[in-house]
C-alpha cells in the first residue's frame, strides 16, 4: 500500500517576491534526502505585511513567477510541490488565497481560501477574496490528499468534506498568527480534524515572532509524528496507507456515521 513521504518547511515569507522564490529552492535538498511532497506555507509568495495593508499589488495569474518556479523545481527533483500565493482575482484590490499544487506535468490543483481570516481584530475579507465553496482534492503518489488553508482548520465541516472526497492526507498550510492562546488552538485543531476524520494531518506554519511556529504531522490516531518549535525547521514524516487502513479499522467512525 502507498506511503507517501513528506517533508513541511516552516519558514518565514519576506516582503520580496524574488527573495522568497529563491527560498524554494529547498525542494533539492529535501528531494535529495528522500521527499516526494514539500509542503511551503500560506502565502509564501509574499508575505502578508503589516495588518490592513494592501497585497492587491503582488497578486499573481496561477502560471506566474511563483508557480513557474515551483514547476521548475517539481520537474528537475521528480516531487510534488505545494504553496502558498495572492492570485488574481475577478476583484482587482482583492485576491484570492491560494494554494498551488504542482509535479513534473506542471499545475496539478489549486485551491482558493474559503473561509477569510474575519477574527480576532483581523478583517481579511477587506483584502482578499474568497474562494467558490468547492473541496479540492486530488492524489499524490497513490495517497488522496485535501488542501485546506489556515484559518479552514477552525471548520470542521471543510475537513469533513475532503474526507468524504476520499482524502486520506489534509494538507494545512498557514501563517497563524501568534498570540494568547494560539499555539494551544493550533495544536488542539490539528490532531483533532486527524482524529476526527481518521486522517493524516500535515500542517505547514510560519515560525515565530509573528506566527506561532509548530508545524506537525499527525497520524490518523492523532499522534504526532512530527512537530516543529517556534523557529525555521522542516518536519519530515511519512503518511502510510497500510497505518491509516488499521486506524480506520480500530475506529471506524467515518462508517458509522449516521447524519
Amino acid at each position: 500500500m502507498p506511503t507517501l513521504q513528506l517533508a513541511l518547511v516552516q519558514k518565514a515569507s519576506g516582503l520580496d517576491p524574488e527573495q522568497n522564490r529563491e527560498a524554494l529552492d529547498a525542494v533539492r535538498d529535501l528531494a535529495d534526502a528522500g521527499a516526494q511532497l514539500v509542503v511551503f506555507p500560506e502565502v509564501f509568495s509574499r508575505d502578508f505585511g503589516s495588518p490592513g495593508s494592501d497585497v492587491s499589488q503582488f497578486a499573481e495569474k496561477i502560471d506566474g513567477p511563483f508557480v513557474t518556479r515551483m514547476s521548475e523545481l517539481a520537474d528537475e527533483c521528480g516531487v510534488t510541490v505545494v504553496g502558498g500565493m495572492f492570485e488574481v482575482s475577478e476583484d482587482p484590490e482583492r485576491p484570492y488565497n491560494t494554494l498551488a499544487v504542482v509535479d513534473r506535468t506542471g499545475l496539478r490543483a489549486s485551491y482558493r481560501k474559503i473561509h477569510l481570516y474575519d477574527s480576532f481584530g483581523y478583517k481579511e475579507s477587506d483584502r482578499l477574496f474568497p474562494g467558490p465553496l468547492e473541496p479540492v482534492s486530488l492524489d499524490v503518489g497513490g495517497v488522496t490528499m485535501g488542501l485546506m488553508t489556515c484559518y479552514d482548520l477552525r471548520f470542521p465541516e471543510l475537513a469533513r468534506a475532503l474526507a468524504d472526497q476520499g482524502a486520506e492526507l489534509l494538507v494545512v498550510p498557514a501563517a497563524w498568527v501568534a498570540g494568547p492562546r494560539k499555539v494551544e488552538h493550533w495544536r488542539t485543531l490539528v490532531r483533532a480534524r486527524a482524529i476526527e476524520n481518521t486522517v493524516y494531518v500535515a500542517a505547514a506554519g510560519q515560525p515565530a515572532p509573528r506566527y506561532s511556529g509548530h508545524s506537525m504531522l499527525v497520524a490518523p490516531t492523532g499522534d504526532v509524528i512530527g512537530e516543529a518549535g517556534d523557529d525555521d525547521a522542516v518536519v519530515t514524516g511519512a503518511a502510510d496507507t497500510e497505518a491509516l487502513a488499521g486506524a480506520r479499522a480500530v475506529n471506524p467512525s467515518l462508517a458509522n456515521r449516521r447524519m
